[in-house]
């Protein structure tokens, strides 16, 4: 057996970036982009032993801002890391350090966590200069350092990846934490929960088939940081949002190992959640690094280009642009770390097989010094790439720089979190009084944010809840946030959640308040699943999962976050409703229209294809329009829909009534003509109702109903 040194090194080549092993050539080339370095070291580890490299390896060859050389002898379980040479100067926004071990971004696996220490930073910690002092001390056993992979995996996906495509007309999405999700599954073996292996245990598959659910977005799965300050409390970063690379799968969540394990078992987590004919997509957080600001670690591309990779202040370098509210701001100008986004983009696609992303933060990848540009290079690279215009694109379309809320504002390709509908629907069954045509749009899929660009509804991804704020049981339990556990004095987290307790805060055995609450649960997904657009559930509110009131619990790795698998009848009953109601929303059409409701009569029926209607059972006029309301009436027409199937044939569905009451007092409605069927309903016990039109019926309040006609 050849060791490296036994052999010559050879130039190898500039691409791909990364390190790729050649098996038929017995190496690895590595490759590396520094615009302003002037000296790259390879530094080689044995696993046994990262308190220093076993090998360091000049990197001679540079082809423009690439740095490569191959290396014989090199194969996958590898350990490898990087120092940089170059000016310290933080003032002209340089800041390399050579005592620094750097994570190369292009990593396909990461051996474990970083161990936070003081030598981990470019400058003394504690000198009064701050980062413009500079720190000579080695930092090797310290920082996690990068696995060479084998690529190689037996998908038998085929049938599905790329080609049997969910079409959002049909898409159901499940957001879930991969550790959380399976972390107290008492029924899966011990080692297995909390894991990628867990979520795609045959018992995890066959409860996301029976739900319903179409697709799972993955909370963020590419390796993270846990921040220093979380770290010295006792605490972790449980969801994730603070990345170190972009490539490599997050190795806590590996049963397997973090040596390229990590890598095998995420890909076969795929496969089978493929085979069951369920999507993955993966929350990516491409709007900034771990690194955070001028006073935060060197640990990757801080040392191996600042300059290029963050947005610097032009008039100060030394200090970052900061939009996301975590010290800095990744800088999509430059070619390279754009080329960096859109490679990591297509590896997870074209090598891990994911479905689609949902962008953290989306508005930061548009940025432009201070400005948001939606037809920045960033969306145009998106938009004609062969690979990524073919899969699910989500923003999270806001950031919290100026002119950062951009709901509604991104490109054709894309879908949007529609944080406006999260918020009206809340404040609906809060009591509020809302405008009659905030409601209605919000209702119809959001056309007025929309329907320009030739988007459709299912460019608004509607949500009651996410990760973000309470769960759906806390929404309907709280007041007011309780989030004493993060150790921030509660002031963190949002202070307005539109939420409504039913007049007890917190956890209660007052069989009134369970009850008002338990309907207030089925009040709010009921309405989800009759509004148009793509619905999102959050993973546990089927089975009424609690944060005790925290409502930012970003911090929380324990019984906080992780779901509570012991099911008394009150949550399995919810469950079951959460799945007949999703299985209604699949099975009719009307309520997943490709294009918006006109309002008008078509092809020449008496009918319009929507009706909005006043108590008294006569059309909603232009005053009913422009005026607040706590109720909401109104028919879609099934029989009326312009709309074809993917074999040309006309779409046809049935008729629904679909009465929302959203206040306490009881509202006198008259039905329209037919015989209507009552279908959905929040109450906690089995309802037959037939009603024929005309008649006038109390509608309770804090009432969501939904009624086909079932006779003309």
């Amino acid at each position: 057996m050849f060791r490296t040194r036994d052999r010559p090194l050879r130039p190898g080549d500039p691409y791909p970036l990364g390190a790729t092993w050649i098996e038929e050539e017995d190496g690895t080339n590595f490759a590396i982009f520094s615009e302003n370095a002037t000296k790259v070291e390879l530094l080689l580890y044995s696993a046994t032993r990262q308190d220093e490299p076993k090998e360091v390896i000049e990197v001679k060859q540079r082809t423009g801002d690439i740095w490569h050389v191959f290396v014989p002898g090199v194969r996958p379980g590898q350990l490898y890391a990087y120092r940089v040479h170059g000016p310290y100067k933080p003032e002209e926004g340089l800041r390399f350090n050579p005592n620094k071990v750097l994570i190369d971004p292009y990593a396909k696996a990461i051996n474990g966590l970083l161990t936070w220490d003081d030598s981990v930073f470019g400058y003394k910690i504690g000198d009064p200069n701050q980062d413009l002092s500079f720190d000579e001390r080695r930092d090797d056993k310290f920082v996690p350092k990068g696995v060479v992979i084998d690529p190689h995996f037996d998908w038998t996906d085929d049938h599905f990846f790329m080609k049997k495509k969910i079409p959002l007309s049909d898409t159901v999405i499940y957001e879930v934490h991969v550790k959380g999700f399976t972390k107290l599954r008492m029924d899966l073996p011990e080692n297995i929960r909390g894991t990628y292996e867990g979520l795609a245990s045959d018992t995890m598959i066959d409860y996301l088939k029976d739900l319903g659910v179409t697709t799972v977005e993955l909370m963020p799965v590419q390796q993270f940081v846990d921040e220093r300050f979380l770290v010295e409390k006792g605490l972790r970063n449980y969801w994730g949002y603070n990345p170190i690379n972009y490539f490599s799968p997050e190795c806590r969540y590996s049963s397997s190992g973090c040596m390229g394990e990590q890598v095998k078992e995420f890909k076969k987590m795929v496969n089978k959640l493929h085979e069951a004919g369920i999507e993955v997509i993966i929350d990516v957080v491409y709007n900034h690094t771990a690194e955070g600001n001028h006073l935060g670690p060197t640990l990757s591309f801080r040392g191996i280009d600042n300059r290029a990779y963050y947005m610097l202040d032009p008039k100060n370098p030394r200090y970052y642009l900061d939009f996301t509210g975590t010290g800095n701001t990744l800088n999509l100008s430059h070619p390279r770390v754009l080329q960096m986004v859109l490679d990591s983009l297509r590896y997870w696609v074209l090598e891990m097989h994911v479905d689609g992303f949902r962008f953290d933060l989306a508005a930061a990848l548009a940025r432009e010094l201070y400005s948001v540009n939606m037809l920045s290079t960033f969306f145009i690279a998106i938009q004609q790439d062969p690979v990524l215009s073919q899969v699910k694109l989500i923003a999270e379309p806001w950031d919290v720089g100026p002119g950062g809320y951009q709901v509604g504002h991104f490109p054709y390709l894309w879908a949007e979190w529609n944080g406006k509908y999260r918020d009206t629907i809340r404040k609906f069954w809060r009591g509020d009084a809302i405008p009659y045509s905030e409601l209605a749009n919000r209702l119809m899929g959001s056309p007025d944010l929309y329907a320009g660009n030739h988007k459709t509804p299912f460019s608004s991804i509607n949500y009651i809840t996410s990760h973000d704020g309470f769960t759906l049981e806390d929404l309907v339990s709280y007041n007011q946030k309780h989030n004493e556990a993060n150790g921030l004095n509660n002031q963190d987290g949002m202070n307005e959640n539109y939420s409504w307790n039913c007049g007890f805060e917190g956890e209660t055995n007052d069989p009134n308040v369970i009850a008002c609450r338990e309907r207030q649960k089925r009040n709010l997904m009921i309405t989800l699943f009759v509004s148009q657009g793509v619905p999102m559930i959050l993973g546990g509110d089927e089975i009424g999962r609690t944060q005790k009131g925290n409502n930012n619990a970003f911090c929380q790795d324990n019984e906080i976050s992780w779901f509570n698998w012991n099911l008394d009848e009150r949550k399995l009953k919810f469950h079951d409703f959460v799945r007949k109601l999703i299985y209604f929303y699949r099975a009719h059409p009307v309520f997943r229209r490709a294009r918006y409701f006109q309002g008008k009569k078509l092809f020449g029926l008496p009918m319009k294809d929507i009706t909005w209607l006043k108590p008294d059972g006569s059309e909603a006029d232009e005053a009913t329009w422009n005026s607040n309301t706590n109720f909401i009436a109104y028919i879609l027409e099934g029989s009326a829909m312009d709309e074809i199937n993917k074999y040309g044939e006309r779409i046809a569905d049935d008729t629904f009534l679909i009465i929302l009451n959203g206040g306490s007092n009881s509202v006198k409605f008259k039905f329209p003509h037919g015989k209507w069927e009552l279908v959905l309903h929040p109450y906690l016990e089995d309802r037959n109702e037939v009603i024929d039109g005309g008649t006038e019926k109390e509608i309770e309040g804090k009432t969501a109903l939904v009624y086909r006609r079932v006779e003309a």
